[in-house]
């Protein structure tokens, strides 16, 4: 059984832009689960950089929402981000059902095919 308690930041070295990103989608959503990866390592950036990011959300605001629904919600709660540093943003936004369904996993994200990496 997967434990929908209320998602805890694993690590204290967060960097900015994530605080920012786990704020607002705490703020607005309210998930059972949230998990926000930098994954800008992955990518051609500079090192340290802030760019791409996967957040991997439960919400019971999703609930009887296509997934094209949920993604602008997302959306609109990180306009001013997407608008300056982010370049990037994978999404995986599920119901409680959908999770359970998933058996609590994402899946990976694909290896960066551009910018010479």
């Amino acid at each position: 059984m997967i434990n929908f308690e209320h998602y805890q930041e694993k690590s204290m070295a967060s960097t900015i832009m994530k605080q920012r990103i786990t704020h607002k989608l705490n703020s607005h959503f309210f998930p059972v689960y949230l998990d926000i990866m930098n994954e800008s390592g992955n990518h051609n950036v500079p090192a340290g950089s802030e760019t791409h990011f996967k957040v991997i959300m439960v919400s019971d605001d999703f609930d009887g929402k296509r997934l094209v629904q949920r993604h602008r919600l997302v959306y609109d709660a990180l306009a001013e981000e997407l608008a300056s540093t982010v370049h990037a943003l994978a999404l995986h936004l599920y119901t409680r059902a959908e999770w359970q369904q998933a058996q609590g996993k994402a899946p990976d994200s694909p290896a960066c095919r551009g910018g010479g990496k």
